[in-house]
């Protein structure tokens, strides 16, 4: 079973994530895609034993592809949702039964009324009963759930039932037919329309919404438990994100070595030294440093500050423009964050990318005395290699393995300080 964020909401959390240049955890990102059912589909897919065999079939309804564990299950979700697609009821009016009855067996836990327990057909209609709807339920457990009813209106009613005679007119067939029981209709349904109905698949794909209203017992427990540890840990959706916001060219980075973010761009430090920038780019830049856990809104407050109300002009009633200063300020500061030379964590807060630590210098080897069979074979390696050949590589770097789909990065960054996530922190539910 796979969970896949919906590419529609992907693209427009990758379009905000561009736009405001903000950097979001990916693992919150995976939490809030779990919260609407529209937000993912799953992907069910059938397992095999080792000899081959499948371990769990799988059946797609073809009238709403709805998924069922079993061709049985689908049966009687066709029966109890689409029966008067392929039978139409036809009722004839016939003599009740003879006899006074006082007293009926009533299920008592779908209310059907099944008649006097002496009457001819009792037997046939609990069983039938308990074939259809209750099967899963020892049949001797069942039998116990009736119970007697002598409510007068009830026998009144059951009375009326067997004063009509009931067939059943089979639709959408060349030739007309009438089947005289239910019996008769399942068989026919079965050997006439189910082969195209009901199909075994190996694969089957649900919308998140559709998983919710699973009407098999089984199925909806299995994608339950699977959602709920999916919220608790969201590691498969997760992954799958990182490499659909990949795809559409955002970058990933890790804070303080733990919690993934996904951004724009990975952390690079400014050296400024060594990188001529400009006056107000290096004004950013060393308030940043200066002031740990900055926002946005008080770095502009700090280096640009607001217009007096008299000097303020207006594009439209309740908005102010910025002034120049303050254009200014966000042009640089947008550069910065792009660059990833500053990165606006999902909280609001600024930091700068820290100046990666130096490497520490490779241990040089101790030469070790070389025993006379050692000289002798470097000898007689180097006279017979030929010339302008190279022996075996020694030393060659070989790249650590990366998470799936997670990008690597070479600078370091500080985790900001903890904050209880709030909706800001996360791209707008809207987006997705």
């Amino acid at each position: 079973m796979a969970f896949t964020p919906d590419d529609k909401g992907v693209d427009s959390l990758a379009r905000q994530i561009k736009m405001t240049g903000r950097s979001y955890p990916l693992f919150d990102i995976a939490q809030m895609v779990l919260q609407k059912p529209e937000r993912y589909s799953l992907t069910l897919t059938t397992r095999k034993k080792a000899d081959g065999a499948i371990a769990q079939p799988l059946f797609v309804c073809a009238l709403d592809d709805t998924v069922w564990l079993s061709e049985e299950e689908a049966v009687r979700w066709i029966f109890e949702k689409h029966f008067e697609t392929f039978y139409q009821p036809d009722k004839t009016k016939v003599d009740p039964p003879k006899g006074t009855y006082t007293f009926v067996a009533q299920c008592g836990m779908s209310g059907t009324v099944l008649g006097p327990p002496n009457y001819h057909d009792y037997q046939i209609r609990l069983r039938k009963l308990h074939a259809e709807r209750f099967s899963r339920m020892p049949f001797e457990a069942f039998k116990a759930r009736v119970k007697i009813v002598k409510d007068e209106e009830t026998v009144k009613k059951w009375v009326e039932e067997q004063s009509w005679k009931i067939e059943y007119v089979c639709l959408n067939l060349p030739e007309p037919l009438r089947l005289g029981s239910r019996e008769e209709v399942e068989k026919h349904f079965r050997e006439t329309h189910l082969p195209n109905i009901v199909k075994q698949v190996d694969t089957a794909r649900l919308s998140g919404t559709a998983s919710r209203g699973v009407r098999s017992p089984d199925l909806a427990r299995l994608l339950r438990v699977r959602w709920e540890e999916q919220r608790r840990f969201p590691l498969q959706i997760a992954t799958v994100l990182s490499q659909q916001f990949a795809a559409r060219g955002l970058q990933f980075f890790k804070v303080g070595k733990t919690i993934t973010h996904v951004a724009v761009a990975r952390p690079h430090f400014l050296d400024m030294e060594a990188t001529p920038v400009s006056e107000g780019v290096r004004k950013i830049v060393e308030y940043i440093n200066a002031h740990p856990k900055i926002s946005r809104r008080d770095l502009l407050a700090a280096l640009a500050p607001a217009a007096t109300p008299s000097e303020a002009t207006t594009a439209q009633p309740g908005e102010v423009e910025p002034t120049p200063e303050q254009t200014a300020v966000i042009g640089d500061l947008h550069w910065l964050v792009h660059q990833g030379h500053v990165i606006e964590f999902a909280n609001g807060t600024l930091e700068t990318a820290k100046k990666p630590a130096p490497r520490p210098p490779k241990p040089e080897k101790t030469p070790q005395p070389e025993t006379g069979a050692e000289i002798e074979a470097a000898n007689i390696s180097i006279e017979t290699s030929e010339p302008g050949t190279a022996g075996p590589d020694v030393g060659v770097p070989v790249s650590a393995p990366t998470e799936p789909g997670m990008a690597q990065h070479t600078s370091h960054v500080e985790p900001p300080e903890a904050e209880p996530q709030t909706a800001s922190a996360l791209p707008k539910e809207d987006a997705v």
